[in-house]
């Protein structure tokens, strides 16, 4: 590793300036220090707009002159600037590193001391960040800051200044409930999570903002709203989603008229991508381009969430499923955004932008949004069902692809760039066991659909790991079915000491982890990494041979991991 210093020689405060530093402009080796002992005021750099430096590891260690070190992405939250630091982040006592201008820093190391979140700025703590403190900037208009934490050793000391404005997103298990805040001795809070692990400690919040005003958005929940700025169609003319109040009437079509009703409730919430998952399901907004679907139709690029329906033909189809890459796409320059809902006394189907859509229907999740305006509802939730629908939900693929292709006609007519390379594919399943030690097991024959491991004494249970890819990735959208497929297991025997056992723990309605359930009796898939107990068996000295028969397997994308990407040793 090489250590390169802030100098500033250059004048220009630009990150990317090699005469800025003291052995050049920092790249993944390079272990980044900013002294400000000298300096007069803050020291700030900038980040070119739309950049990805990696560095190994940043450290402030000033000895006098208290003053920040400002990394500044000069973005918005629509253009975003990333920094990686694979390494540690220290920052003396008494001072800062303040993140601002739409920089999304992802911290994998450990964190000691405190950092500063401003200006749409997004940290991702991957680190023990036991000794670091997180403080958030004041939030104006747009203006919003993201803290995300994916392991509880990335839980900060401490939290300052946090606003309902900001999000914290938790990557680790915290329960499906409702998290709970306490308050200690000294005034700031701690927040538990509804399975008793600890979220945050130590927080203080920002004058104006409390505990009560923190909306919780379990990790499960689906997002299926409008973005700012899309135009509904209301019986005074366009207006914009997030302008609309209880009380305004909106155009809605029913049996292909145009009739009045009025909003009985509007909310608004806030979303962050996750972008360790997959797209359809991280949180990115899609983005259908004007012309999209027909001239003018939208009139203009309409944002919506990944699960908002869209209306042809008599039925709602999720916009997931319609994503082309191309005229309908999930736009990753938006990392965080408002979404809005509008409902009507019975379920609607709307106009935006120019597009035939759906108001919202109340399953439940209400009470995670906020109430815009003077005018607020505190009727319950509904937890109406898609039988409650204004029409039907079709997620089929016999509905969906002919759409699909039909969007993709026109985007082919409109000249839009060619599709990427079709991924490609393998039918290799890579089929091998785990035991409860970690020890890997090689298949030692294969014939027809019979596949033979030689166990050796004490085993009682292995896991069936494999390749595994989500049938939406190898299709198309157009096939709903999101769930990773491994290997679809018949028949399972085990032979020892001259007996044959059947193993039909994988057939039974409770299932071990990591097999789907399956309409089929005599047969069941796994998710990549399926756990298979075989008792007794093999007690004392005995060896066995485990026999699986598999029904079907792929095909699968050739990049995807195992699905638990497991760190396994062989024996």
């Amino acid at each position: 590793m090489t250590t390169t210093q802030w100098t500033g020689n250059s004048g220009d405060a630009l990150w990317d300036t090699s005469g800025n530093w003291s052995a050049g402009t920092p790249d993944k080796n390079s272990d980044v220090v900013f002294d400000n002992t000298n300096a007069t005021g803050p020291v700030t750099v900038n980040l070119a707009t739309g950049t990805y430096p990696t560095i190994n590891s940043l450290s402030l260690t000033p000895i006098g002159g208290f003053y920040p070190t400002i990394i500044d992405g000069n973005s918005t939250s629509t253009d975003t600037t990333y920094l990686s630091i694979n390494g540690p982040v220290t920052v003396a006592d008494g001072y800062q590193i303040e993140f601002v201008g739409a920089v999304n820093t992802t911290i994998t190391g450990t964190l000691t001391g405190d950092i500063y979140i401003d200006q749409s700025s997004t940290v991702v703590l991957y680190g023990d960040a036991s000794a670091g403190n997180v403080s958030f900037g004041t939030t104006a208009g747009a203006q919003h800051n993201t803290l995300q934490i994916y392991d509880p050793d990335a839980i900060p000391a401490s939290i300052s200044t946090l606003s309902v404005d900001d999000t914290i997103v938790f990557s680790f298990d915290v329960g499906t409930g409702q998290p709970t805040w306490s308050q200690n001795s000294d005034g700031s809070y701690n927040l538990t999570g509804s399975n008793g692990v600890t979220m945050l400690q130590d927080v203080t919040f920002y004058p104006g903002s409390d505990p009560s005003q923190m909306v919780w958005d379990s990790a499960q929940g689906i997002l299926n709203c409008f973005l700012a700025g899309s135009m509904i169609l209301t019986s005074s003319g366009l207006q914009k989603v997030e302008d609309i109040r209880i009380g305004d009437e909106i155009i809605a079509y029913v049996d292909g008229k145009e009739i009045s009703r009025p909003v009985i409730w509007a909310g608004k919430k806030r979303a962050s991508v996750r972008a360790d998952l997959p797209d359809d399901e991280a949180g990115y907004p899609v983005r259908i381009a004007k012309d999209a679907i027909a001239e003018n139709v939208p009139y203009k690029d309409m944002l919506v969430t990944a699960e908002h329906c869209l209306f042809f033909d008599g039925k709602f189809v999720p916009a997931r499923m319609l994503v082309n890459g191309r005229s309908i796409s999930y736009d990753k320059s938006i990392t965080s955004y408002d979404y809005y809902h509008i409902e009507t006394e019975s379920h609607s189907v709307i106009m935006a932008d120019g597009m035939l859509t759906e108001s919202y229907l109340d399953t439940g999740n209400r009470s995670s949004f906020k109430q815009s305006g003077n005018l607020v509802s505190i009727a319950p939730s509904r937890n109406l069902t898609w039988n409650d629908a204004a029409a039907p939900l079709d997620v089929s693929r016999a509905f969906a692809e002919p759409l699909f292709r039909q969007i993709e006609a026109r985007a082919n007519q409109a000249g839009y760039a060619a599709p990427t390379k079709a991924p490609a594919l393998t039918n290799e399943a890579d089929i091998h066991l785990v035991t409860e030690t970690g020890a890997i097991i090689r298949k030692v024959r294969e014939h027809n659909s019979h596949v033979m491991f030689m166990l050796p004494p004490g085993v009682k249970s292995v896991r069936i790991i494999s390749n595994a890819s989500r049938p939406t990735d190898v299709f198309g959208p157009f096939v709903d079915d999101r769930r990773y497929m491994g290997v679809a297991v018949a028949d399972v025997r085990l032979l020892c000491a001259q007996h044959q056992y059947d193993i039909t723990a994988h057939l039974q309605a409770e299932k071990p982890e990591g097999w789907h359930a399956t309409d089929w009796a005599d047969c069941a898939w796994t998710n990549g990494d399926a756990v298979l107990p075989l008792g007794n068996h093999l007690s004392g000295d005995k060896v066995g041979i485990l026999s699986l028969t598999i029904r079907a397997a792929g095909p699968y994308l050739t990049q995807t991991q195992h699905m638990a990407q497991m760190k396994v040793h062989s024996a």
